[in-house]
């Protein structure tokens, strides 16, 4: 029952009140879309997502062009999101992905991975990000790399793609995020003196509660992601 459990369980930021916002955190065996301006938040929200999904027993897998193994760790450390004990325990395995050298194999090279990673028992995978390989391959190839990860979620594994925003244009982002069964927006707003960070719940299908439209954020050493509440951003 305990082994179930990790394909029922919601996907969680490990924030009770981002989750709330949230809909109450994402469906598993879902595909979701984290897409954003530049330093925006994408993948420290990714990160979140990554430490709440591992509390909760969850085994995730992580391809990331932002990092390397140690340079993750000690990144999520120093938000007080440690992961370097279910790192070692092989419940969170770290791909650093070079996409300069791996674009052109987007689907032949990375699906067939994600794919094993299924096989393996990893509830959740996350791919941080696929920027480059959006700005690199044809339109014909983003559609079916978005097709094939729709297909994986069947097997009991989620997707989550971070992306940032510019990568596609409008009409591509409309296409992508149809596919998806949860899709995050996030961009920077400047309000009074600050720039604050923003959290678009653009669509969670499935949530169990009602998702709030917009969250403010900031992020905050040994602390990782803090909503503020709007009229305070605003001050």
């Amino acid at each position: 029952m305990e082994e179930m459990s990790r394909y029922i369980g919601l996907i969680s930021t490990g924030n009770d009140e981002l989750d709330k916002k949230m809909g109450g955190g994402i469906p598993p065996n879902s595909l979701s879309l984290i897409e954003g301006q530049p330093d925006s938040g994408k993948s420290v929200l990714s990160q979140q997502m990554i430490w709440g999904s591992l509390k909760n027993g969850y085994k995730v897998a992580i391809f990331t062009t932002e990092n390397s193994v140690k340079s993750l760790i000690t990144q999520m450390k120093s938000l007080n999101l440690s992961i370097l004990d279910q790192y070692l325990l092989s419940k969170l395995r770290i791909y650093p992905i070079d996409a300069k050298k791996s674009a052109g194999s987007m689907n032949t090279g990375l699906i067939p991975i994600i794919q094993n990673c299924a096989l393996e028992g990893f509830n959740l995978v996350i791919v941080d990000s696929i920027t480059y390989y959006a700005t690199h391959i044809g339109i014909v190839d983003l559609i079916t790399f978005f097709e094939d990860m729709k297909a994986l979620t069947s097997k009991g594994v989620s997707i989550m793609c971070s992306v940032h925003s510019y990568a596609f244009d409008e009409g591509t982002l409309i296409r992508i995020g149809a596919m998806c069964d949860a899709h995050l927006r996030l961009r920077t707003e400047t309000m009074g003196t600050k720039l604050a960070k923003m959290l678009e719940v653009a669509k969670i299908r499935g949530a169990t509660q009602k998702t709030g439209n917009v969250v403010t954020f900031d992020v905050e050493p040994n602390w990782g992601i803090k909503v503020i509440p709007y009229v305070k951003a605003r001050a």
